[in-house]
Parts: structure tokens; sequence; C-alpha cells
């Protein structure tokens, strides 16, 4: 992905560094948003380590099929392949960020806790949410491309929709168990835990996302082996 940039892999750094700067401005500084008792960067950043990971694995999942298509044209192999390579692939980003993440805590005085660990299981959920959405999109993108102009825009309310820049505590009580479907609510305020150790592990959203991601993976595996065999012709 970084052959011939200047900066090469430095930007899986630059990105999220950039964006942890821009809502500690906005929203820390300016906004004032409360952050759980922590430094308002380190709580963005903790929040955009696990959404960073899934909006691009998402991102490329969607559009790996179209992406590929000289490859699916030439020769017979599992078409699984494709979606989950490119889910699979920016992992690599991730563990590069959370890297650069644990030196900050220590910049901070902040140590890491024994519930760390619950980062492995909590990222095995994003990447097969993203893994999931991939297979319901991929297919639709090899016949309509309108998913290359939406989803872009799709994941950016979603970011929102999200407690990245505000916490879960602002939401109303009454409306808790509605925001928690969002399958994303549950893993990130999770990985805050896990690696803040303030709170408690929000077990209820992280089952709903659970739920919410085995539902979706097998409507996503349904509708990938249905189109499959016509990708090589419309692609």
């Amino acid at each position: 992905m970084y052959r011939q940039a200047a900066l090469g892999a430095a930007w899986a750094i630059i990105q999220p560094v950039l964006a942890v700067l821009i809502f500690t401005v906005v929203f820390g500084r300016f906004a004032r948003m409360p952050s759980d008792g922590v430094p308002y960067s380190i709580f963005a950043f903790a929040a955009l380590l696990p959404w960073t990971y899934f909006s691009e694995a998402t991102r490329r999942g969607a559009l790996s099929l179209i992406n590929e298509s000289d490859l699916i044209r030439k020769i017979y192999f599992p078409r699984l392949i494709i979606p989950l390579a490119a889910v699979i692939a920016p992992l690599v980003d991730f563990l590069i960020t959370f890297a650069v993440f644990m030196i900050y805590m220590l910049y901070l005085h902040i140590a890491p806790k024994p519930q760390i660990l619950f980062v492995v299981p909590l990222m095995l959920i994003c990447a097969l949410m993203a893994l999931s959405i991939s297979l319901c999109l991929g297919p639709v993108n090899v016949r309509f491309r309108d998913v290359k102009h939406t989803l872009p825009f799709l994941l950016q309310i979603w970011m929102y929709a999200c407690p990245i820049v505000y916490p879960l505590s602002m939401v109303p009580d009454r409306w808790k168990w509605a925001y928690s479907l969002n399958p994303m609510v549950g893993v990130i305020e999770s990985f805050r835990w896990a690696v803040l150790g303030k709170g408690n592990p929000n077990l209820g959203a992280v089952a709903t996302s659970a739920a919410v991601v085995l539902i979706l993976l097998i409507v996503g595996l349904v509708i990938f082996r249905k189109m499959e065999r016509s990708f090589a012709d419309v692609v």
C-alpha cells in the first residue's frame, strides 16, 4: 500500500495521530467533552485504534473484488480469499499504531493493566465485523459501482454514531439499549476499558456486537456464495 510513498509506512502512524490532534483541539479543548477521568488525547486515541482498523478493513474488503478484477478473470481460486486478505492486511497498521499508543500511555504515566489481553478477542470481533460487511458489499460492488462512492460517506456517519469523541455516559439511559445495537459501540467502549483500565467492560454491548456480527457473517457468506460464480463475467 505504501510503495513509492515518500513517508512509507509512517502514514500508518501519521493519519491516526493527526486525527487525535484534531479531536483533542476541537472536542477536548473547545467543546469540553468529558473523557472519563483521563486526558482527552488518550481517551480519543484509544477509541480511534479499533475504529481506524475497522473502517480501513471494511473499505478495502468491500472494494477488494474490483481491485483484484484482473486476477479474478485469469484463474479460478476461492474468491473468499480476496476479502479475507483485505481485512487481515490492515492489522499491520493497527499493530504499528498500537505500539505508538503504548509509548504515549507510558509517557502519560498510565501503566497497562492485565485486562489489556482482552484486546485480542475485541479485535477479532472487529475483524469479523469488517469481513461480514465486506462479504455483503463486495458482491454488490461488482454489479453496482455506487458502493465505492457511498461507503466513505456511510463510514463517516457511522464514526460519529460511535463513542469515539464522546463517552457512552453521555447517551441517555433510556436510549442506551438502542445505541448498543451499533456493533462497534461495545467494541470501542470495552477496548477503552482494556487499554486504559478505567470503568467496567460493557458486557451487554459486547454480547450484542458478537450477535450482530454472527448474523451479518452468515448473511454475508450466503450472499457471497450465491453471487461468486458470476464475478468473472461481470467484473
